[in-house]
């Protein structure tokens, strides 16, 4: 079975290279390769890859059509050494992933968040602070919160209100712009955080009070937290609107505004991607079709030109 770990090794590092990062393949392929060990299997047969891809019984058929699809890939790889290798065929298992529909955010309900992070306790330590320009950052940014969490202070220019971006998807670097009033909140942080965390434990732009960088699944629990205390979620609900949905909700208002400005969407969308941090147009694209509000700008611009023309 050494072989099958080794053959896992080499696959994904040939797939990282080219950007992907595969935490999640990993761990589910590793674990793929000790089911095999227990069935005292050394290759891959689409008989094993079926029977593991459906282990958890209560999960979603998506899940386990993921599964089989991690394998997949994987078998494809070994079977070019190693001609015994089964690759299971598509369409075995019914079950695709449905893209979440987005939760926009209206303004009020961003004021409402950001205030109550900084609401957050002990109210004298650096947590309020980090929390609610973290929110912000999000909202006027559309980043990702591990992009965020990421920063180290000298990837934010304060002087020049520039924000560099590394260790993001596909391990892609870019450049974020932001505004004079993102800009003024960005050095305000900075002061407090060096006020109150005066001894360096980190290179991080965002820290938590232990001063180290922010983890996401915290930021993500606190959100989910602070989303409770403002009625967005119940109490006891486990799903509601998303931290991810801000830069979803940053994206439609962006496209939106371009409508209601008489602007074609289609040619600045590449601008959009590129400030996303998206590897294709295409992703970006999704938004113009995801939500009502764009339908509405769009229906209220077609109008515009029909009467222009009647």
């Amino acid at each position: 079975m050494k072989t099958l770990r080794i053959a896992l090794d080499r696959y994904l590092a040939l797939r990282r290279s080219l950007g992907f990062k595969l935490r999640e393949y990993e761990n589910a392929l590793l674990s793929f390769i000790a089911f095999l060990e227990s069935r005292g299997s050394e290759f891959v047969t689409t008989a094993l890859a079926l029977e593991w891809a459906q282990e958890l019984r209560q999960a979603t058929p998506a899940h386990h059509a993921r599964r089989l699809c991690m394998v997949r890939g994987f078998a494809r790889y070994l079977q070019a050494s190693d001609p015994r290798t089964q690759v299971p065929p598509q369409g075995l298992l019914p079950g695709r992933s449905q893209r979440a529909q987005p939760y926009i955010y209206s303004n009020e309900e961003i004021l409402d968040l950001i205030r109550e992070a900084s609401r957050l306790q002990p109210s004298g330590a650096l947590r309020p602070h980090t929390y609610s320009t973290v929110l912000g950052l999000l909202a006027v940014t559309g980043m990702r919160v591990s992009e965020i969490a990421a920063l180290d202070r000298a990837d934010v220019d304060l002087k020049q209100g520039v924000l560099t971006v590394r260790r993001s998807k596909f391990n892609r670097t870019r450049l974020l712009p932001v505004h004079s009033s993102t800009q003024r909140e960005l050095q305000a942080y900075a002061r407090r955080r060096d006020q109150l965390i005066p001894v360096r434990l980190s290179d991080g732009f965002f820290i938590s009070d232990r001063g180290v960088h922010l983890n996401p699944r915290m930021v993500r629990y606190t959100f989910a937290h602070i989303s409770r205390v403002i009625g967005l979620r119940e109490e006891t609900d486990r799903y509601g609107p998303r931290l991810h949905d801000l830069r979803h909700t940053f994206a439609v208002k962006t496209l939106t505004n371009w409508y209601r400005e008489g602007v074609n969407p289609e040619q600045r969308l590449p601008l959009l991607s590129t400030y996303l941090g998206h590897v294709k147009v295409s992703d970006t694209y999704w938004y113009l079709s995801a939500v009502p509000e764009l339908l509405g700008a769009l229906s209220t611009r077609l109008d515009t030109f029909l009467g222009d023309i009647s």
